[in-house]
């Protein structure tokens, strides 16, 4: 196990994931845990979900359906360490001894805080969401984690990491490991199926733009007859090609959807129009998603095996995190008892 790479993920528990998470993210997460070729770390991100002010009651709900999906999707808590972030404590003593090294200036240039301040209106911005780059960095340190998936618009915060990390070794000696990012070869590129050329998002504001993992079949098939693609009423993949954007996504989906590679799409849809195109993807992630949605249902009403494998997987990531947390207490003088 020691000899095994390490891998850290986490996700927002703000709203259902959508196929975009899927697709992009735990399927591959499935994958490497099913090889056994990795060391895994997953986990819902509570800690940074607050710096947007939360319901206490509806969050509490939103955190127990996103851990019951995960584990319906197919992470094992037995085989990874899944767990909620703020179950284990050494991920925020971390980030504050982090924050002694982390610069005003580099923080303050971290582009999604410019751009979400803009939208904020005066009072919503808090110290949290200045400073949520050195909680994510800790999250990645605290594990000696090796790979860390980033996508576009969070290369920036891994860079921070490194650079933090970086620091603390040349005050102290070597203390953490400089992460690297993961690229997933072949991992589908899911677009919103309104705007295809920019990403499926969990808070757009557009219901058709993202299909849910929890979507039923007749929602499913509604969303992609609704989506938008081009005029040409042509199925082919053309990398590159903005006009086509919203029907390389839709073969992104299918592809992985039901496992084709795109030029068994383009010659299965040769000469047919989108019409039918639209219709074979709606049913074919309806019927991927149908077991993932029964297994939810039967786990979510288990309050106290999702219980069970929360305390399992913080006890994993607790031992994992410790002797971490502890190298760097004592590097910078602290007294242990």
């Amino acid at each position: 196990m020691q000899n095994k790479k390490v891998f850290l993920s986490g996700i927002q528990p703000t709203n259902i994931p959508h196929i975009g998470n899927y697709f992009g993210a735990v399927k591959n997460w499935v994958k490497s845990q099913e090889s056994g070729e990795l060391s895994s770390f997953y986990f819902l991100a509570d800690l940074h979900a607050i710096t947007i002010r939360q319901d206490p009651k509806a969050f509490r709900e939103q955190i127990l359906s996103c851990y019951a999906l995960f584990l319906a999707m197919g992470l094992d808590a037995e085989k990874s360490a899944l767990f909620v972030q703020s179950h284990v404590p050494e991920h925020s003593e971390l980030a504050w001894i982090l924050g002694c090294y982390a610069q005003f200036g580099e923080l303050s240039r971290m582009t999604q805080f410019k751009e979400k301040t803009v939208s904020y209106k005066e009072g919503e911005s808090n110290i949290g969401l200045f400073s949520y780059p050195v909680l994510q960095a800790a999250d990645i340190l605290i594990y000696q984690a090796d790979f860390v998936p980033v996508g576009k618009d969070q290369k920036q915060h891994l860079e921070l990491a490194r650079n933090i990390a970086q620091r603390f070794n040349n005050a102290h000696g070597e203390t953490f490991k400089l992460p690297e990012p993961y690229i997933t070869q072949n991992t589908a590129k899911i677009m919103s199926l309104s705007e295809p050329l920019k990403k499926m998002s969990k808070s757009d504001e557009n219901a058709n733009a993202a299909v849910f993992m929890l979507d039923d079949k007749d929602v499913v098939i509604k969303k992609f007859k609704r989506a938008v693609t081009d005029s040409e009423a042509k199925v082919e993949y053309r990398e590159n090609d903005e006009t086509k954007a919203g029907i390389n996504s839709l073969m992104s989906i299918y592809a992985a959807a039901a496992d084709k590679s795109f030029d068994e799409i383009q010659k299965e849809f040769d000469g047919r129009g989108y019409g039918d195109f639209k219709t074979a993807v709606g049913e074919s992630v309806a019927a991927l998603l149908t077991p993932i949605q029964e297994e939810y249902k039967k786990l979510r009403t288990d309050g106290e095996y999702l219980e069970a494998c929360m305390r399992k997987g913080a006890e994993k990531a607790s031992a994992a995190a410790r002797p971490t947390l502890n190298a760097a207490r004592e590097k910078i003088g602290f007294l242990q008892v």
